[in-house]
């Protein structure tokens, strides 16, 4: 795909779904879009592989099985894979959207991270790594570019055993692997990759966190592996003597040449750094600064004999000036502590986020705010269908919250409930008998109504097709009444296997579903200690087996009781 080929993409809807809006990043095998998922009304990040690795029927088929497992990975940590698509003209996956920097561009700007920010986010990235082993995929590219950094302080892991394939396309075009600091030394003599070798990168991300500089450097394999080999490591300690001893061991040790003496497992070494942070944290509490003990130094002041008027005049003059210099020390000991509150603490109390009142929605064309990207990019909505006889269908009868109030403005949107009008006509139902189901369950929502799936054993129908619906096609009923749908589910009930969507969004959840021959439930509200919109429970446990197309209720964390933290 050239430079210019990729602006033919641009403003294109793929598959009746994803609108294409600009391009935002490009790599070895792919180029990145920003798009919108016009089902769900929410922006993605869409990867279309280049035309000419399109063709390239062998990487493509190993490309393809990587990311249909990577999609299976349910962790806040990782940047979710909401689906993969394939036809005749075009390959792409859809990615969750992330706003926020890569780990490399915070080490560029802060030269070497404080450590207490590398335990932070080493202990995150090695949470997500521990998912991913546990599920038998290994990422292979673990380094500070395909890490994203949140404004929050929250990590995500992004390219899961997909940028490999980034740095295999390099190779055979003879240019220089970008990864190549950053890979065990196993791997770069041709050994299989395993859990230990992301174990290995994870630490030589963790020095360069800490000392602003890669640990060994060279321009190819044999370059790295001589350093290796002879040991030529600056410890940590040598950049910065406050990095705690115990903390350096932790990187020294999961960035062992050897793989045998390295943490075997990333949960290995999420433990070990979840054990000096707990140790940290007590030391801190029981000091109350948190320093250390102070050494004291007594001097020997021989004793000279004055007359006693000398001596009173001394001690007064004394006393003024040690008087002085204590309110001189005390004022700049003041303005010490001040500056320090306010560049730590007070700052961001006193400085003002951005708000923005809501604007009034009620009494407009709920398919004209739809529309509408300046609003969709800035609020998130959520719509339920109300009867109403004296409303004109499709029109907003209320809002939450209200019109006016003070909304802070946040990267992720800010969540807007519109109850919108089903009108007072009755409404036709659909003829949707012979179609693809989640086209039937489009069409059925697109004409107003909720929609309840069921599977259907019939050997005469194809699998995934419409039966039939009650009330029948061509029947009028109220819109945002429940049409009941019978699936296909072929000569033989299929099951598949449930998800874990504990921990997603309630978008990423929904999508999930989706993609795992799942229906969507509905979600309930729940408070508790998570961040607004992430799912904390669901109603069939993960991993069971179960029919296709069960309906799956959600339990949404309402955000009351989460306190957010960026250190411990």
């Amino acid at each position: 795909m050239s430079e210019k080929s990729y602006t033919k993409y641009i403003g294109i809807v793929l598959d009746d779904r994803y609108q294409i809006l600009e391009k935002i990043g490009q790599g070895g095998m792919a180029v990145v879009f920003r798009a919108i998922d016009l089902r769900l009304n929410r922006e993605v990040a869409i990867k279309i592989i280049r035309d000419e690795l399109f063709r390239d029927a062998d990487m493509l088929r190993r490309f393809y099985a990587e990311a249909h497992a990577v999609a299976q990975l349910s962790h806040p940590g990782i940047v979710a894979v909401y689906d993969v698509s394939q036809n005749e003209n075009v390959g792409y996956l859809v990615m969750e959207l992330i706003s926020g920097i890569t780990l490399k561009q915070y080490i560029d700007r802060k030269k070497a991270v404080p450590w207490k920010q590398v335990v932070h986010f080493s202990r995150q990235i090695a949470d997500a790594l521990q998912q991913a082993h546990e599920h038998g995929i290994i990422h292979r590219d673990i380094k500070p570019m395909n890490i994203m950094l949140l404004q929050n302080g929250t990590t995500k892991v992004a390219d899961f055993g997909i940028a490999a394939f980034e740095n295999e396309i390099r190779e055979t075009r003879g240019q220089a692997v970008g990864s190549l600091h950053y890979i065990a030394p196993e791997q770069l003599r041709g050994g299989m990759a395993d859990a230990r070798g992301d174990v290995y990168s994870l630490g030589v991300t963790m020095y360069e966190m800490l000392t602003g500089y890669k640990p060994y450097t060279g321009e190819t394999p044999a370059d790295i592996l001589k350093k290796q080999s002879t040991n030529s490591l600056l410890p940590v300690r040598a950049f910065d003597v406050d990095v705690p001893a115990e903390l350096e061991e932790i990187v020294l040790r999961a960035m062992d040449t050897d793989p045998d003496k390295r943490y075997q497992t990333a949960k290995d070494l999420k433990t070990a750094l979840n054990t000096f942070a707990n140790k940290v944290l007590k030391a801190d509490r029981r000091s109350g600064s948190g320093e250390n003990g102070s050494v004291f130094k007594v001097s020997v002041i021989p004793t000279v004999n004055i007359p006693k008027k000398e001596y009173i005049r001394s001690m007064r003059r004394s006393s003024r000036i040690g008087f002085s210099l204590g309110s001189f020390a005390l004022m700049a000991s003041g303005i010490v502590l001040f500056v320090f509150l306010w560049t730590y603490w007070l700052s961001d109390v006193f400085t003002p986020a951005e708000r923005m009142q809501l604007p009034n929605f009620v009494g407009s064309s709920y398919d004209t705010i739809s529309r509408d990207v300046s609003l969709t990019s800035r609020y998130n909505f959520a719509v339920s269908y109300v009867p109403d006889t004296s409303i004109p269908a499709g029109i907003v009868i209320s809002q939450e919250p209200v019109a006016g109030r003070s909304l802070m403005v946040t990267e992720e949107g800010m969540n807007v409930r519109l109850n919108v009008s089903s009108g007072f006509a009755l409404t036709e139902v659909p003829n949707v008998v012979g179609i693809d189901y989640r086209e039937a369950s489009l069409t059925l929502q697109n004409a107003g109504f909720t929609v309840e799936i069921s599977n259907v054993v019939s050997s005469s129908s194809p699998k995934d097709r419409v039966i039939g619906t009650s009330p029948a096609a061509g029947e009028k009923i109220t819109a945002g009444s429940t049409v009941y749908v019978s699936v296909s589910a072929g000569a033989q009930v299929n099951y598949v296997r449930m998800p874990n969507l504990i921990g997603l969004t309630e978008d990423a959840a929904i999508a999930k579903l989706q993609n795992a021959h799942l229906a969507y439930g509905g979600s309930e509200r729940k408070n508790s200690d998570y961040e607004a919109g992430t799912v904390i429970a669901q109603s069939v446990v993960a991993f069971a087996e179960v029919e296709e197309l069960t309906r799956i209720t959600l339990t949404v964390s309402s955000g009351q009781g989460y306190t957010p933290g960026i250190f411990y």
